[in-house]
């Protein structure tokens, strides 16, 4: 987005933060990722508009204007140019930093780096004014931003990592396998079908045919299924580990029960 003046903000990016769709590496569910941005966890949810300011400063905006930004966001997928310029009125926040790795700069201006403390982002407030600044998680080390981007990475390469499962490969079957951590986690997915988590941390969205894409995350642990097919789980505890899940005798009922209480995103 062009700027008039040195307080505008060049859009570079935006992502949706509700209870069906927001950034993982934020938390395990909608109201920790709200959390971490210091924002109530409305069920509207927010827009997260990412850019520069005059100066260059990375900046994340807040806004709930939900619609617009979806809209942006769509219009972005379709190679179609789209002007995001909330409405002052909507802005619920401005947070200096990005919290998700931006790979694009706005032109003429200078590279992207963080607010000065002493900056002002033209409403009379530099970055320490507003909290501390939001920065990308460090992908060469291992924990929980790293497993919940790892998760995401299965779910947008799904046919990829499927084909690395051949047959002969022994899954853990509901929860049988000798190992702990596994058994814990699987009881604990079953554990939201008696006790719903919050907002968010059981997510549905489409996948190939009739089947649905699982995502679900917990303390330690994140899980991506889908029902027509198995389930991959990723922990805290093993670094870089993908455990790939058999549908078993239980695994396909569970899955279902899962997508029956999951948020999904509006159509």
């Amino acid at each position: 987005m062009a700027a008039e003046d040195d307080d505008a903000l060049y859009v570079l990016t935006a992502v949706l933060l509700t209870p069906a769709q927001f950034p993982s590496v934020l938390g395990d569910d909608y109201p920790e990722a709200c959390a971490r941005l210091g924002l109530e966890p409305f069920a509207e949810g927010y827009g997260l508009v990412l850019g520069q300011d005059g100066d260059g400063a990375r900046w994340t905006v807040a806004t709930e204007d939900v619609t617009l930004v979806a809209c942006a966001v769509a219009a972005w997928d379709c190679g179609m140019d789209y002007d995001l310029s909330p409405s002052e009125d909507s802005i619920a926040a401005a947070l200096p930093g990005w919290p998700l790795p931006v790979a694009v700069s706005a032109p003429k201006l200078p590279a992207p780096h963080d607010p000065e403390p002493d900056g002002d982002d033209g409403d009379g407030r530099g970055a320490e004014d507003v909290g501390p600044v939001l920065t990308p998680p460090d992908t060469e080390h291992w924990g929980p931003a790293q497993r919940r981007l790892g998760a995401d990475e299965i779910a947008l390469q799904w046919a990829a990592w499927r084909e690395q499962v051949e047959d002969d490969v022994e899954f853990v079957v509901d929860g049988q396998q000798p190992d702990a951590r596994v058994r814990r986690v699987l009881e604990q997915v079953r554990a939201y079908l008696e006790e719903p988590p919050p907002p968010g941390r059981v997510r549905s969205q489409f996948a190939s045919g009739d089947a649905r894409t699982i995502r679900a995350d917990g303390p330690g642990w994140s899980m991506v299924a889908r029902t027509d097919d198995i389930a991959f789980l990723l922990l805290d505890e093993e670094p870089g580990e993908v455990l790939p899940v058999g549908r078993g005798s239980q695994l396909p009922a569970l899955l279902e029960a899962l997508d029956g209480m999951a948020v999904r995103p509006a159509a």
